[in-house]
Parts: structure tokens; C-alpha cells; sequence
């Protein structure tokens, strides 16, 4: 697949972001012609977000997210089988502090603006490292995949079984056991030393192969295997799509990189790419 030379891009006014975002009403989103076309014609879309996007909506990255008591502590040292066996206790009452500031979370302009994406084109995978849920809440997932690569922090599995449950007894001993077996429960997140689900892995991959357009939206391109989906997509011929506050290892490769907030760039993308209807 070739890529034509880009006429000179658009300016676009955005959306309203939510409070605390690096958007600003005045700021202006330059969206390239050439990409607004090759998405109007496009059939196989694949999006991969990270940590960025959910940024917007106030939740802490990763290794941000210390605060108060839990400021004593490394991300890399309660998010890791080891630290579950030795005090299992702790790394749930963690994870169970963490889906509280989650809750509290909302879905910004980008979460829904990738809602709506997949219902405008034929084929459309959703590939998050995001375990927050916030594209669910926005209406990701029902008219396309979606696929977490990393787990998801509101579901719970057996640490014995592997398997997802659903209900368990309450304890003021926690973590609670598993109903089936009487292990213990943990987050169905993956953990650092954990491979990633091949099933979810393997789907990501195929969508990459597929695409017409790849877009990375608020990653830092360094975390693999997903660094490798946008790269993967390159060299089947995709359009690459790069949305990110900051340049990352990726830009050098992009087709087209949108230095921005996803809750600007995708909003406009969309009104510009489906206006009037089309």
C-alpha cells in the first residue's frame, strides 16, 4: 500500500475537554485531509490505546498512582506474584484502593469518540493495555472487539485456577476465597512475570495484520509485545496513526503524528472524517 503526499492540514476546533486535561478550548487540532479521507474509506480499522487516554479522565499512570499510605510502596513490588504469596493481604487492599480512584473516573471525549468509531466502520478491533474499564463504560465492545491485554482491575480470578469468578464470601480477612476450590482470589490483571493471554495476544496480532489504518493513541511505544502491534501493522502496508502528548520511540515511524490530547484529536478525526451525516 502507498501513501500520497499530504495537502496542508486542517485546523479544527475540538470538543470541550474534561477538567484537568492538557486541552484547552482554544487549542486547535490540525487534522491532515489525507488521513480524513483514508478513514472515510476505510474498512479495517485497528486502535490501540495505553495509559494516556485514560489520563484525561484523572486516572493516575501506573507508577504515579502512589499516593498517601500507599507512597511507601513500588508499583513493581506489590504487582507481582511474589508479592501476592508473601502478603496477599496487602496487594488486595491495594488493587481494592485502586478501583476506588477508578471508580470515581469517568469517560472522556476520546473513550467515546472510539465508541463511536466502531460503529461507523465495517471491521474495527479495540486493543487496549488500559485494566481500568473505562472503554466499556463509554460503549466500547459492543459492536466490535475489544481486547484488554492486560486484564481488567473490576474482574476477580482464582489464583489457583486461573479461572474469573463472579461471587465470593466477603472477609474481613482478605483476600477472599475462591467458592470452587477455597484458594485465594487476586485481580484478573496481568502482573509483571506473567505472559500476557495468548488468546487476547493472538487477536491483537491478527487485527494488526488486517488494518488499513493502525492507530497508537497514548502509549509510550515501550512496553512490549504491544509496542509491536503498531510496527506489525506498518509492515503489512497500514496507515499508521500516531496520538500522543508527547513524541515516543513510534513517532519516527507514524504516518501521520498528532501531537494532542485523543480527547481533541478523536472527536474532531470523527466530526470531521462522518460530518453531515456521511
Amino acid at each position: 500500500m502507498t501513501h500520497t503526499p499530504e495537502p496542508a492540514p486542517q485546523p479544527i476546533q475540538p470538543d470541550s475537554a474534561p477538567p484537568d486535561s492538557d486541552t484547552r478550548r482554544d487549542f486547535i487540532v490540525e487534522i491532515p485531509p489525507a488521513l480524513i479521507e483514508a478513514l472515510h474509506r476505510a474498512r479495517s480499522v485497528a486502535v490501540l490505546t495505553g495509559a494516556g487516554i485514560s489520563a484525561e479522565s484523572g486516572i493516575p499512570t501506573f507508577r504515579d498512582a502512589q499516593t498517601g499510605l500507599w507512597s511507601r510502596y513500588r508499583p513493581e513490588e506489590l504487582a507481582t506474584p511474589a508479592a501476592f504469596e508473601q502478603n496477599p493481604r496487602l496487594v488486595w487492599e491495594w488493587y481494592a484502593w485502586r478501583r476506588e480512584l477508578i471508580s470515581r473516573a469517568r469517560p472522556n471525549p476520546g473513550h467515546l469518540a472510539l465508541a463511536e468509531m466502531e460503529t461507523r466502520l465495517p471491521h474495527f478491533t479495540l486493543i487496549t493495555q488500559n485494566v481500568d474499564g473505562l472503554h466499556q463504560r463509554a460503549g466500547s465492545g459492543k459492536a466490535a472487539p475489544l481486547i484488554e491485554l492486560h486484564g481488567n482491575i473490576q474482574r476477580v480470578k482464582c489464583y489457583q485456577e486461573n479461572r474469573v469468578v463472579d461471587r465470593w464470601q466477603e472477609t474481613d480477612d482478605p483476600p477472599p476465597r475462591c467458592p470452587h476450590c477455597g484458594g485465594w482470589l487476586r485481580p484478573d490483571v496481568v502482573w509483571f512475570g506473567e505472559p500476557l493471554p495468548w488468546e487476547a495476544l493472538a487477536a491483537a496480532q491478527a487485527a494488526a495484520r488486517a488494518c488499513e489504518i493502525f492507530f497508537s493513541i497514548g502509549t509510550s511505544a515501550l512496553v512490549e509485545p504491544a509496542a509491536s502491534l503498531p510496527l506489525l501493522a506498518l509492515r503489512r502496508g497500514a496507515r499508521l496513526v500516531e496520538i500522543n502528548l508527547h513524541e515516543t520511540p513510534l513517532t519516527p515511524h507514524a504516518t501521520h503524528f498528532l501531537p494532542c490530547a485523543a480527547g481533541a484529536a478523536l472527536p474532531a478525526l470523527l466530526r470531521q472524517t462522518w460530518s453531515q451525516g456521511g
